[in-house]
């Protein structure tokens, strides 16, 4: 055990943490969070092994880094995450489980190293599509039907970073931003195994209500979405103190694999503005630019900007505005009204499936101001489809060795 007089350093392993791969070591490494909170804080150390736990609740002033060749790994046991309320599919929900890493007001938390952040969640993935399958309409069977741990739920934080460790195989999404403000997650990787096709909603980053969040130099490959903004859902979603907007968002220099789309706005999202994406390769089958439109949800999607994206294979659509109906429910209240405007898609090149989709849901969706600029891409689908925008704007855009017109 350690000393009365707390160090900067709390290593797990002298708070009794076993590197076995099967121990829970969640009591202990617990009291090494809360032994350096008692003692003005510092950093939780994970030294090279496996160490297994279930939900840690870190404190202000507590950091956490895994050294190389340390890999900090979910309990596939969810005793051992114990349900609780917890901010969830854009709102709050009564009981569902808390992450691996729960932060809550912790200013200038710094999660870093090299080592890895396991979710372990093959099992889990494996019981969801056996669950789902046998549903009566596997369509519908919800998310939350599984219980299940994120890796990361970081919330009401100001002045964090994340940089260097590894986020791997997410039993459900991996890092999860909830109202914070002023984050940098630097050269963290995103990842589910190759050989899997479908882990269930293995989002690499999920930016909920938040602002001035800088995501740079990352690398994804999952099979949902690689990052997405999302807030509140249903007719009242614009009365929900709990989800500010997400604004202020910077992605630059990622590397996408697997996923969704580069950059995805929903499945819960009320208003979003002011994101830039840019200098980023995709080197599989990954969308650009995804705005998911709910029929049952006021959204305000405005100002953003996707530019120098380059894909190096052949990736998915370009992009993606359209209805997404899954899950919706008006609550019997009138249709609401969206707006989408000043969606700019600047300096796109290299080979893709598809031009991609714009429509709205009819009677709902006012388009305006999408800007298509500086476009030399192959396309097997050469054709954007477009129905209900206002203003659709093509400069310099090149399809298969021939300029295109809106």
């Amino acid at each position: 055990m350690a000393s009365a007089e707390a160090p900067s350093e709390a290593l797990i392993t002298d708070f009794g943490a076993i590197a076995d791969g099967a121990t829970v070591n969640t009591k202990a490494i617990q009291a090494a969070i809360d032994h350096l909170a008692a003692h003005r804080g510092g950093t939780v150390v994970i030294p090279r092994g496996v160490f297994v736990s279930g939900a840690l609740f870190f404190k202000p002033k507590v950091n956490l880094h895994l050294q190389a060749g340390a890999v900090l790994r979910c309990s596939t046991d969810m005793v051992n995450f114990p349900v609780q309320r917890t901010r969830i599919e854009g709102h709050f929900e009564e009981k569902f489980n808390p992450a691996l890493i729960n932060a809550k007001n912790c200013d200038g938390l710094q999660i870093t190293g090299e080592g890895t952040l396991d979710g372990a969640g093959r099992p889990i993935w494996d019981l969801f599509w056996k669950l789902r399958n046998a549903a009566p309409d596997p369509r519908n069977f919800p998310n939350l039907g599984v219980p299940r741990a994120r890796l990361a739920l970081i919330e009401s934080s100001h002045g964090v970073k994340i940089e260097g460790i590894t986020f791997k195989d997410s039993q459900f999404w991996n890092l999860h931003l909830y109202n914070c403000d002023g984050v940098l997650v630097r050269q963290t990787r995103f990842e589910v195994p190759d050989d899997y096709k479908q882990a269930p909603s293995t989002d690499g980053i999920d930016v909920d209500s938040s602002r001035n969040i800088t995501i740079d130099g990352c690398f994804f490959s999952v099979t949902d979405d690689c990052i997405a903004a999302k807030g509140s859902k249903g007719p009242h979603a614009m009365e929900d103190r709990d989800s500010p907007p997400v604004e202020h968002i910077r992605v630059r220099n990622c590397v996408y694999k697997r996923g969704g789309g580069v950059l995805t706005l929903g499945s819960e999202a009320t208003i979003v503005r002011d994101v830039i994406v840019e200098n980023c390769r995709i080197i599989g089958n990954v969308r650009v630019a995804t705005l998911k439109l709910r029929p049952d949800t006021p959204q305000h999607y405005e100002d953003i900007i996707f530019r120098n994206i380059t894909s190096e294979s052949t990736a998915g659509a370009i992009l993606s505005v359209q209805p997404w109906s899954q899950y919706a429910n008006l609550q019997g209240e009138a249709p609401p009204e969206s707006v989408v405007r000043n969606l700019s898609l600047i300096g796109i090149r290299g080979h893709f499936a598809a031009f991609g989709t714009i429509k709205p849901n009819p009677g709902q969706t006012k388009i305006s101001n999408v800007l298509l600029k500086d476009f030399d891409v192959v396309l097997q689908q050469d054709k954007l489809t477009a129905s209900g925008v206002t203003d659709l704007k093509f400069e310099d855009v090149i399809v298969n060795g021939q300029p295109q017109s809106a």
